[in-house]
């Protein structure tokens, strides 16, 4: 049933304008996923929404604005909200309003962050410096009478930030609906299957199944799943919230892992991956799933780390590994290698990870008659125990046609 309330959702940024970055997120990626969620969700409720953008498209500030002010007229009861994401190195959301309206909006959005356990900073306005009657930001003071706020969910630059952004942006967006309904006085309603989950890369339907007490069957009903696939980013409906942010890391070994180097990626001991997957060996498989202990103070995953090897990037409409290998400056045998693909099928919200332009590259080297840990090490600039570490090796004896992986500088 329509309840007659206007809402202008502003995804920030996009297209050439990326906004703020940092452990290998993009703002203009996630102010469009956060701003699509909470569209979809306020029509559920039965606002009047419009969005300024639905795809990665560039806006000068005057279309934005138009599209703003042309969606529902120039009205106080419109509200505007403008999805960002901040940077700086603090912590916590915030929410700026303008100038001709007051704070109680912004105040229970961040109330109802604080309930459940995001960190929070301020509401407050901010004034042109070279006309204080003004305001600071053009969607508060270009946006005629209209209602709008700025809420800012996060430092990308934060690894805490950035991993509740990217793990946790739905039920954060839930709290602001929360609190926008409370506002309007409009009935709010939870999800008619209770939340919904973003696939992340090591997840299959077991092991969402087991987070959220239910079965892969129950999933597979639920979101109409013909079979076990599942794509990273993909959005599945299960049937309750997570109670708090899940602190644990499921990480699909790759080709040249060892215990060591993935204990050194996630700032944990091999000790405690080995009790945490039930191991008693350091053998592990390629595809194999390691369940990684990772506490708050821990480094997160690789593609939420300022890494120097390796960057994340979402699919978009149009995309094929051809055209993202070209535009990256890599190979399409590269990046299947990197993200475990089987095959050249992308879909839209798909998170890859690429390489960065590092100084440092792993090769094959077959071993010749002569050839000891000692002079391979020295040849390719590097370590003999990097070379046992990557190649599992437990003694210094090599074998003639013996392939070895090495990390090679090429600096």
């Amino acid at each position: 049933m329509n309840n007659n309330v206007k809402v202008v959702i502003d995804a920030g940024h996009g297209g050439n304008d990326p906004g703020t970055s940092g452990n290998g997120l993009k703002e203009k990626d996630y102010t469009l996923l956060i701003s699509q969620y909470m569209a979809e969700r306020l029509k559920d409720l039965g606002y009047n929404v419009y969005l300024t953008r639905e795809e990665d498209i560039s806006l000068t500030p005057n279309e934005r604005v138009n599209r703003i002010i042309n969606a529902f007229g120039n009205n106080s009861d419109v509200l505007v909200i403008s999805n960002h994401l901040n940077a700086g190195g603090a912590e916590g959301a915030e929410v700026i309003y303008a100038l001709r309206n007051t704070d109680e909006l912004s105040n229970k959005i961040l109330n109802n962050l604080k309930e459940i356990g995001n960190p929070v900073r301020k509401a407050y306005q901010r004034r042109l410096p070279s006309n204080p009657s003004k305001d600071y930001y053009f969607i508060h003071r270009n946006t005629g009478i209209t209602e709008p706020i700025i809420i800012e969910y996060g430092f990308l630059d934060n690894v805490k930030d950035s991993k509740r952004i990217r793990d946790n942006y739905q039920r954060l967006v839930e709290e602001v609906i929360k609190a926008i309904s409370e506002y309007k006085n409009v009935p709010y309603s939870a999800p008619s299957i209770s939340n919904t989950y973003r696939v992340k890369n090591g997840d299959t339907l077991w092991s969402i199944a087991k987070k959220f007490n239910t079965t892969p069957l129950e999933l597979k009903k639920i979101n109409n799943l013909n079979n076990n696939l599942l794509y990273i980013n993909q959005i599945l409906k299960v049937p309750d919230f997570i109670e708090t942010i899940d602190t644990n890391i499921n990480y699909v070994v790759k080709n040249n892992d060892t215990l060591y180097s993935i204990s050194k990626m996630f700032n944990v001991t091999v000790d405690s991956i080995k009790s945490n997957n039930n191991l008693t060996t350091d053998i592990l498989s390629v595809g194999q799933i390691l369940n990684i202990p990772v506490g708050e103070s821990n480094v997160l995953v690789k593609e939420d780390t300022k890494s120097d090897t390796t960057n994340s990037y979402i699919v978009k409409n149009g995309d094929t590994l051809y055209s993202i290998a070209k535009e990256n400056n890599t190979t399409v045998n590269t990046i299947k290698e990197l993200n475990n693909l089987i095959d050249d099928v992308l879909k839209i919200g798909m998170i890859l990870l690429l390489p960065t332009n590092n100084i440092e590259e792993i090769i094959t080297h077959t071993v010749v008659s002569g050839d000891s840990l000692w002079s391979i090490s020295k040849t390719y600039n590097t370590t003999i125990d990097l070379i046992k570490s990557l190649n599992n090796l437990t003694t210094d004896l090599l074998n003639v046609g013996q392939e070895l992986k090495v990390k090679r500088n090429t600096k």
